[in-house]
């Protein structure tokens, strides 16, 4: 099973975003902006060029919610419910696009 670049990426940030859960020091976190702000810049760009809109407007917002420099607020609790769910969906997204590749 060969995996394409964004697999790859979908993998390492579902990966990044289930540690969160787990009591890590600033610093992680402040890498998973960096991570995230890069991983989702990638990935609305591939969505742009294969204009797959709907994705590059969630990859975009992603990208949004997790850049660095201008830090939104949202409490332990909700970045980890956050944490799941977008690992969550990133995971689902792979297995998604795997059925559809089949076809």
């Amino acid at each position: 099973m060969k995996l394409n670049l964004q697999a790859k990426i979908k993998i390492a940030l579902s990966v990044l975003f289930f540690l969160c859960l787990i009591d890590m020091p600033y610093g992680y976190y402040q890498f998973i902006r960096f991570a995230a702000l890069i991983g989702f810049g990638v990935l609305a760009y591939q969505a742009n060029v294969n204009k797959l809109y709907f994705e590059l407007i969630i990859y975009a917002s992603l990208t949004l919610l997790f850049q660095p420099f201008f830090k939104i607020s949202l409490g332990r609790q909700i970045w980890n419910i956050l944490d799941i769910a977008i690992g969550a969906g990133l995971i689902a997204s792979i297995i998604i696009d795997r059925f559809k590749n089949q076809r």
